[in-house]
């Protein structure tokens, strides 16, 4: 390692240690005889004094140190005078006396200050958000993100589950938002599609005998963007065989009780309260109520059950699936699907946290014969469904058991976790909302010579280029 301590680590029991610390300079102070910095990591700020007559060499590189310039120094831990300590942060008791500095790489005067406290707006934050990262306010959130995804997976190994990857690169089933679409250059004229959920995988590794499956997982629906949207998302899939509804949710409402407890220090209780579609509608207007009001706390979780199965699609005229036609109707409705689709209901249940879906799911069809009912049902003939989703129907074939499952926007939670008011803000590298990349000015266009090798032409609309 070049340094011995990080910048947010020394106390007053380090004084007279000879330290190493490497970092960036936050700030620079000449007060003519002694020049004072503040050097910065991801662990916090550390000052550090140059005195000319202790170290003439350090003292005058350090004269021309900028904000930004990385740097590495190497100085003795003193005890700063008492009416200079800063009790803010956990150096502030102490300071460096440098000895020996050494200029890793200069910096070039940075676009806006790296300043908690000024106002920048998105555009240039996004452009440049390697520097805006050095932000703590918005460092902090990538921290917690951190944390977040080691929560979960340390409790659902403790809870027996398996992490599996899925496909990233796989077949457009087209149900719901539009597919991003990756022409193949090896089968000309056929694409593949980026998965908006690991839906269609997680039932067939349920049919493999996992049993209890789990992924932190990259999706990618190619849909208008809102604060809490985003092309490519991050969500957390969970899917169980021989379970029920109660399963899932006592499940669920550990990992919460633990994320809540862990994350913000707060103590929630479970069971979450619970509340049918037909309740919200009537009694918040919405399917997705804000509850903190009823339980007078700044995070209510409620789930809300009971959906419709169906919903009747005005202008196509065809009974459309609610949420999915994976989802299984309650067994009370089976006698009616075919003859008042409308009174139908699902055995699907969402999780709403302040008055904002963060999670979805349901139990799943397991049964070939209930799963072809429900496509005729949606207008999905047997070519249709074959064609779309022929590798499920034949897998379902040969013992699928029991099974159900939920998926978590990560992104969402997070937000509401870290005060935010869009998911923009806890994602590292996020699209505006007009679905562009301003660091690396993605979407682009790409060269004559690769839309060849994808057997691909670009059609030129009239009057333009």
């Amino acid at each position: 390692m070049l340094r011995t301590h990080t910048c947010g680590q020394l106390t007053a029991a380090d004084v007279d240690k000879e330290v190493v610390l490497c970092g960036w300079v936050a700030r620079r102070r000449d007060h003519g005889k002694l020049i004072f910095i503040d050097i910065r990591d991801r662990d916090g700020f550390t000052q550090v004094v140059f005195i000319p007559k202790d170290a003439p060499e350090a003292y005058k590189l350090a004269q021309e140190l900028r904000s930004e310039f990385v740097i590495k120094l190497k100085g003795k831990v003193n005890k700063r005078p008492a009416n200079t300590s800063n009790s803010k942060i956990k150096t502030g008791e102490i300071e460096i006396l440098a000895q020996e500095l050494t200029v890793l790489n200069p910096s070039n005067t940075p676009p806006f200050e790296i300043m908690d406290e000024i106002e920048i707006g998105e555009d240039v934050r996004l452009k440049y958000r390697y520097l805006d990262m050095r932000r703590n306010k918005v460092f902090v959130n990538f921290k917690m993100r951190s944390q977040l995804f080691k929560i979960i997976r340390n409790y659902m190994d403790k809870e027996g589950f398996f992490e599996c990857e899925t496909p990233i690169l796989t077949k457009s089933t087209p149900e719901g938002a539009r597919d991003y679409l990756v022409p193949s250059r090896l089968n000309p004229g056929q694409f593949y599609a980026l998965p908006q959920s690991p839906q269609l995988f997680k039932q067939i590794l349920m049919v493999s005998g996992i049993e209890r499956y789990y992924q932190i997982a990259k999706c990618f629906r190619d849909e208008d963007l809102r604060a809490d949207r985003q092309p490519e998302f991050t969500q957390l899939d969970i899917e169980m065989s021989f379970i029920e509804e109660e399963d899932i949710f006592k499940l669920t409402e550990g990992l919460m009780q633990l994320v809540l407890k862990e994350l913000k220090g707060i103590e929630i209780k479970i069971p979450f309260p619970r509340i049918t579609y037909k309740e919200a509608m009537e009694k918040y207007g919405c399917d997705k109520p804000d509850m903190r009001k009823d339980v007078n706390s700044d995070f209510a979780f409620v789930w809300v059950v009971d959906f419709p199965l169906f919903k009747y699609n005005e202008e196509e005229k065809r009974w459309d699936s609610e949420h999915h036609p994976f989802t299984s109707p309650s067994p009370d409705s089976l006698d009616i699907l075919e003859s008042d689709p409308a009174k139908v209901k699902s055995r699907s249940y969402d999780l709403v946290l302040n008055g904002n879906e963060i999670g979805s799911g349901s139990i799943r069809i397991h049964s070939q014969k209930l799963q072809e009912r429900i496509f005729r049902i949606i207008g999905i003939d047997e070519a249709q469904a074959h064609s779309r989703f022929g590798f499920l129907l034949e897998a379902f074939q040969f013992g699928a058991p029991p099974h159900g499952g939920v998926a978590f926007g990560m992104d969402r939670l997070l937000a509401i976790l870290a005060g935010e008011a869009s998911i923009r803000e806890v994602i590292t590298f996020p699209k505006t909302s007009a679905g562009t990349c301003p660091l690396t000015n993605a979407p682009s266009d790409v060269d004559e010579k690769q839309l060849k090798e994808l057997n691909l032409t670009i059609r030129k609309e009239r009057g333009k280029t």
